[in-house]
C-alpha cells in the first residue's frame, strides 16, 4: 500500500504551481519593408504589425537601430497573448545615397536579450541625379 501514499505525495500541490510561465512572443507579420526609390532628404515611415504569439504579456523594453537616421516607435504598454501592436519606423534619408538597409533590434521582457526585429530598404535617389 506504499504506492497511493506515494502518489498523494507527488499529485496536484503545490510543485505544479512553481512550473514555469512560458514566455511571450514577439512575432512580426512582415520582417522586411522596401521603400523602393526615395529622394535624399525625404523621411519615410512604415507601421510593421506584430503578434505576442507567446503565452504571457509582452513587453516591448527597448528598440533600437544601428543608426540614428532610423527611429522605432512601439506600445509601451503589455500586449496580451494573442494580441496584436504595431512598431511604426521613421527613416531619414537626409545626407545618404543608394541602396540603404537598416534594421531593428527589440528586447522583450524575456531573458534573451535583444533580438533581430524588422528592417526597412531602400534606394536612395540623390539631389544632384533628379
Amino acid at each position: 500500500n506504499a504506492k497511493p501514499a506515494a502518489a498523494a505525495a507527488n499529485g496536484p500541490g503545490p510543485q505544479q504551481a512553481t512550473a514555469p510561465v512560458k514566455p511571450p512572443v514577439l512575432t512580426f507579420e512582415e520582417k522586411v519593408h522596401n521603400f523602393g526609390e526615395i529622394r535624399e532628404g525625404e523621411k519615410v515611415e512604415y507601421s510593421f504589425k506584430f503578434t505576442n504569439t507567446g503565452a504571457s504579456p509582452l513587453v516591448i523594453e527597448d528598440a533600437i537601430s544601428s543608426c540614428g537616421c532610423t527611429v522605432p516607435e512601439w506600445p509601451k504598454e503589455p500586449v496580451k497573448p494573442g494580441q496584436t501592436g504595431y512598431m511604426k519606423v521613421v527613416f531619414d534619408s537626409h545626407g545618404k545615397s543608394g541602396y540603404t538597409e537598416k534594421e531593428i533590434s527589440v528586447k522583450i521582457n524575456n531573458s534573451d536579450g535583444y533580438e533581430m526585429g524588422p528592417k526597412i530598404q531602400c534606394n536612395i535617389i540623390s539631389k544632384q541625379n533628379g
